[in-house]
């Protein structure tokens, strides 16, 4: 792969409140560095702004927009009434997710299989660029080779994700999930919430001395896998690093 083609996709943090003004400094400051944004669709259960409403905004701001769906709010009428709404703002690029368990309510009956053939069956497939997640620990199932690129889960082991990718048939792009870690407390939390994801010791006790220790790591993934040749770019999750992030990439000119 022309280490030209390799695409970093920043995360935005979408808000919590009315207020889309964080949603705008983080574009513009990420901006000169990021191929495309991702933006995520009520993460981790709790309620934030419409991602595709987010996303328009994207576009507005002459960036370009990859609007996560998730099944768990939905069923195949909201779905359906999404993609419509995604149609009318011209987000292009939609990432199929199962969600995060709901802090409040219940999960809905929609999976992400169901919402993938809706579109591949539909008069809008062609309208759209369509992905979904994996995990590097795991083959990628039989029905997810119909998506258009796949987003891998967030792994601090290159090796792992290069051997993942070359085991793995798909056609599509794939973008490995590289996080950007603020401190030892997010680290260890990560390490006992996700299953198969073991953040290295030595950048726990790293965080714990200065927290840049997680910006660097990131970069350093991030270049490891630019080299490594076997994914088409990356899935960069500042969080509340974007700035940090921002500025090591001005000086590192990645």
């Amino acid at each position: 792969m022309p280490a030209d083609s390799f695409e970093v996709v920043c995360e935005i943090e979408p808000p919590v409140s009315p207020d889309i003004a964080i949603v705008r400094e983080q574009i513009a400051v990420l901006h000169p560095w990021c191929d495309a944004f991702l933006v995520p669709d009520s993460h981790l259960g709790r309620a934030t702004i419409s991602s595709i409403a987010v996303a328009h905004e994207v576009t507005y701001l002459h960036g370009r927009a990859m609007a996560c769906i998730n099944a768990r709010d939905r069923n195949l009428l909201g779905f359906q009434r999404d993609l419509l709404t995604a149609q009318a703002y011209g987000v292009k690029e939609l990432l199929f997710v199962y969600g995060d368990r709901p802090r409040e309510g219940e999960r809905s009956g929609l999976t992400v299989r169901a919402m993938l053939d809706q579109v591949r069956t539909s008069t809008v497939e062609a309208q759209f660029r369509v992905g979904v997640a994996a995990e590097v620990t795991r083959d990628l199932p039989s029905w997810k080779r119909a998506a258009d690129f796949v987003f891998t889960q967030i792994s601090f082991d290159v090796e792992a994700v290069t051997r993942w990718r070359e085991r793995v048939e798909f056609e599509g792009d794939v973008y490995a999930g590289v996080m950007v870690l603020g401190s030892e407390k997010m680290a260890r939390r990560l390490t006992d919430l996700i299953p198969g994801l073991s953040v290295p010791e030595a950048i726990v006790r790293g965080l714990g001395r200065h927290p840049t220790v997680g910006v660097a790591h990131a970069l350093e993934q991030v270049q490891q896998l630019r080299d490594a040749g076997t994914v088409d770019g990356v899935h960069v999750i500042p969080a509340r690093q974007y700035r940090a992030l921002a500025n090591a990439l001005t000086i590192k000119n990645l």
